[in-house]
């Protein structure tokens, strides 16, 4: 996935500032964030960056006499490839509901080892090449959270944005009978079908290339729709989620804050739907909506 990195100088920096300067960010679709000694770094997907956005940013920063400069440099794929080749990740482990059992996720390098305290009652392995979602973050686990406590057993699932292909993997393994999934990013999708192999449901997964435009000829519809993704892009592919959504779909959304959630709320109430539960972990929610019977 092609990312760039915007290197912020501020003068004078403070953690205060820093911490707006990051929530104004986030809102122009900014993915994540790393102070500096002299200000901040931030990233954003190449095709989701608009100058004229960051522009409104620092013009619009609230506090007066500090000055911000910035930089703008693409990052390299093979950094973040190189990344997951040298170090992968710990085994993430997630309590089944009345902690009758373990989901765990873990890359090729970590395996949990049988009658360990991580040992798996359904394990996800990860290989992580170029895409998002290993399941260290806080907003992949409240989903994978979310889809243990619903009963996902014959649906047919759509996976937006799907990274990895993590989420949809998790709820074909759950039971789900089928999960279309699709990304922006060609390494994304290759990525999903790739995982979907080494766990064993690639017969039930397809992975398309493309955006949220994909689903206007789509012509079928699911039971499950999940989109872990930034506030801006929920917010403009909702209504083609709803319109995918068969009668008493579930719609579960994450990848914002726990201050975006009026603002997701209600765009979801606009086009029918109800909100049926909000969970956080830290600053970052989750969203569960249903579609009417």
């Amino acid at each position: 996935m092609k990312y760039l990195e915007i290197e912020f100088k501020m003068n004078p920096c403070t953690q205060d500032a820093q911490d707006i300067l990051a929530a104004m960010a986030g809102e122009a679709g900014f993915e994540s964030f790393e102070e500096t000694a002299t200000g901040l770094k931030a990233y954003i997907q190449r095709q989701l960056f608009q100058e004229e956005a960051l522009d409104d940013v620092v013009a619009a920063f609230p506090f007066e006499g500090t000055e911000i400069l910035y930089n703008v440099r693409e990052t390299e794929d093979r950094d973040w490839n190189e990344q997951w080749e040298q170090e992968g990740f710990e085994p993430i482990c997630i309590t089944l509901p009345q902690g009758d059992g373990k989901l765990v996720i873990h890359d090729g390098r970590h395996l949990p080892a049988a009658g360990s305290q991580e040992a798996a009652d359904i394990a996800i392995e990860i290989d992580a090449h170029l895409a998002f979602g290993t399941g260290t973050h806080e907003t992949t686990r409240m989903i994978c959270a979310t889809l243990l406590e619903m009963d996902v057993k014959g649906c047919n699932v759509l996976d937006c944005g799907c990274g990895t292909g993590i989420l949809g993997i998790c709820a074909l393994k759950l039971g789900a009978s089928s999960c279309v999934g699709y990304d922006i990013d060609e390494w994304s999708t290759d990525n999903t079908r790739h995982n979907s192999i080494i766990n064993l449901v690639d017969d039930r997964m397809t992975a398309l290339c493309g955006d949220a435009t994909l689903l206007d000829s789509i012509g079928r519809q699911f039971d499950v729709v999940m989109a872990n993704i930034n506030r801006n892009i929920l917010l403009n592919d909702m209504e083609r989620f709803e319109q995918v959504m068969a009668a008493g779909a579930t719609l579960i959304l994450s990848g914002f804050y726990e201050n975006d959630c009026p603002m997701l709320e209600k765009k979801a109430r606009m086009l029918g739907l109800t909100p049926k539960d909000i969970r956080t972990d830290g600053e970052w929610a989750c969203m569960m909506l249903e579609k009417a019977k």
